[in-house]
């Protein structure tokens, strides 16, 4: 991973390897601004932006955005065309500087509900993004995390009917190995935005040991002075995954 940038007091070791971002607060940041909530999603954009070029250049291997959820589909109908018509664009538009600076697009999320020209956008942009081997920009776009392990248990299941499978042998790894993730490290820290304080149906397997960061701060206004305040509580956080603080410190020695 090429590191372009050094944050003082956070040495490259410290820093998160996934970091997952619910982006919540666009609306409320249009509200505030007396403007039209497909305005606070245009302005999201450019927090989209800046946030994925800070961590590539900080040499954060994932990061992992929810874009839009299953349950976003039931927003009211020209919000949610505004939306598709925003990614599908905002694809179009940011992926040759994302290969630019190698930045690899990877979908995640049931991804044949989107429309046509949107999976055509994205696809274009997942192409052309295909040979870059920095930062991977998940995007997680008609997810959730029910749905997602749904279908896992799904195709075990079909798994273990057509005898594939010893249901005695399934394991963690089995089913991590179905989910949309199959391959990409579990969060480290997961960050929301907007100020409220719950995970919303987001990578609820894979965040099982991920610190949790939130935030008052709307997601237009969530620049890089925000993200770097997120890191620094993280750097500072001792992470146990069910051990004491002894056994953590004699495995650092």
């Amino acid at each position: 991973m090429n590191i372009k940038i050094h944050i003082p007091g956070l040495p490259p070791e410290s820093l998160p390897k996934h970091v997952a971002i619910i982006m919540d607060g666009n609306g409320r940041w249009a509200r505030k601004h007396l403007m039209q909530r497909t305005m606070g999603h245009s302005r999201g954009v450019n927090s989209v932006n800046r946030i994925t070029r800070f961590a590539s250049d900080l040499g954060i291997a994932n990061l992992t955005l929810y874009a839009f959820s299953t349950e976003n589909w039931n927003r009211p109908r020209e919000e949610v065309d505004a939306l598709m018509c925003l990614i599908g664009e905002t694809i179009l538009r940011e992926a040759p500087e994302l290969k630019e600076n190698n930045v690899h697009i990877n979908l995640l999320g049931d991804i044949d509900r989107l429309p046509e020209q949107v999976q055509r956008n994205l696809q274009e942009g997942v192409d052309l993004t295909a040979s870059c081997d920095g930062l991977n920009l998940n995007l997680c776009l008609s997810y959730s995390s029910r749905w997602e392990i749904t279908d896992a248990v799904k195709a075990i299941a079909a798994d273990v009917a057509a005898g594939k499978i010893d249901p005695a042998q399934i394991t963690e790894d089995t089913i991590s190995s179905r989910l949309q993730t199959a391959g990409i490290p579990d969060p480290d820290l997961l960050i929301r935005t907007g100020g409220e304080q719950r995970i919303s149906n987001f990578l609820l397997w894979q965040i099982a040991y991920a610190e949790l960061y939130f935030t008052d701060i709307l997601w237009p206004d969530f620049d890089e002075e925000a993200f770097t305040q997120a890191l620094t509580q993280y750097a500072n956080r001792e992470r146990r995954f069910g051990m004491t603080s002894d056994q953590i410190q004699s495995l650092l020695k």
